[in-house]
């Protein structure tokens, strides 16, 4: 802990850095991650203080839209979407993915009651060999199904119709620092 109070001791002190922050924000993409710790946004993008806003959620799970039961996630989706005006939203997954294996293994989840509820929300249970500790087709399969799953938002369904939003799926290998881009015309991951 203490390099990390070290840091933010001395980052603070660089005020002209970061006055122009104070004036608002306006990110063009929405980043839609895991909260795994290896996984850091900013790292993988290059992108600077007010550049990407981010929605990190165990597993980066998109929950079901449900009007009557708004989420966080719901609320922060819609924010950057309809308020901020985000033009792109990318769902990264990653690889040796905690949540998304254990998911794919149907490991018994009962010591951890919230996490076993919050990755119901993951449905449809994402598939691939229970294996390969990248769980990289689950994942992969997982990334598509929250892109599905954003599409049933009102605000992104809107914005997508007339061409004011572009969804890209990632995945993140954690071990070589590699990100794979979806392409829906070969339905494959290939490298950015």
């Amino acid at each position: 802990m203490q390099p990390l109070i070290d840091n933010a001791r001395t980052f603070g002190r660089r005020p002209e850095e970061f006055a122009r922050l104070a004036e608002g924000q306006s990110p063009q993409v929405l980043f839609i991650t895991c909260s795994d710790s290896r996984v850091v946004p900013a790292l993988i993008t290059g992108a600077r203080p007010g550049e990407l806003f981010e929605l990190r959620t165990a597993g980066n799970i998109v929950p079901p839209y449900a009007p009557d039961r708004p989420t966080g996630e719901a609320a922060t989706i819609e924010y950057a979407v309809e308020v901020l005006g985000v033009r792109d939203v990318v769902v990264c997954g990653h690889s040796h993915c905690g949540a998304v294996g254990a998911l794919v293994r149907g490991d018994d989840l009962d010591a951890v009651p919230a996490v076993r509820d919050w990755l119901t929300r993951a449905a449809p249970r994402p598939q691939g060999g229970a294996g390969d500790p990248a769980v990289a087709e689950g994942v992969q399969g997982h990334v598509l199904a929250q892109l599905l799953r954003l599409r049933s938002y009102p605000c992104v369904a809107a914005k997508l119709a007339d061409g004011r939003l572009t969804l890209h799926g990632w995945y993140y290998e954690v071990h070589t620092g590699a990100v794979l881009a979806h392409r829906p015309q070969t339905d494959s991951f290939t490298a950015l």
